[in-house]
């Protein structure tokens, strides 16, 4: 029962994490609209969480390694949040100058995850206050 619950909350902490990674490629892609030769990147949020809950064979990203030229540089992974395979999008329309940014595809996009992040905060938050309900006995 407890590792059912585990396992829920981690499914959707997850979900969450992706989303807000998500979200930022996408911001990205918006901000960079104007930029020549840009090329927008997503990533499958599917393929992602299946990889990420280990329920499926998604695609696997290397963890990078950053490299340290001076003692006093900071060592780590450079990975941030949960590792996903960003992809080039295809341009429905191709552009003079390189750029593959479509703005109103993006910000569709952009809109649609934003929803879906407040609808797995939701969730999530809810589970959190069911088990609160639960221990406390109301």
């Amino acid at each position: 029962m407890i590792s059912r619950l585990s396992d829920e909350l981690r499914f959707n902490a997850q979900s969450l994490e992706l989303r807000a990674q998500r979200q930022e490629v996408l911001s990205a892609n918006l901000a960079n609209a104007e930029t020549p030769n840009f090329k927008a990147q997503d990533f499958n949020f599917s393929d992602a969480l299946r990889s990420a809950t280990g329920a499926g064979n998604g695609p696997s990203v290397p963890p990078v390694q950053m490299a340290t030229t001076n003692t006093r540089h900071l060592s780590g992974d450079g990975s941030v949040g949960i590792p996903v395979a960003l992809q080039y999008r295809t341009p429905t329309q191709a552009a003079i100058d390189g750029n593959t940014v479509d703005p109103d595809l993006e910000r569709t996009q952009f809109t649609d995850n934003a929803m879906r992040y407040d609808a797995s905060l939701r969730m999530l938050n809810g589970q959190i206050q069911t088990l609160q309900r639960a221990i406390q006995g109301n």
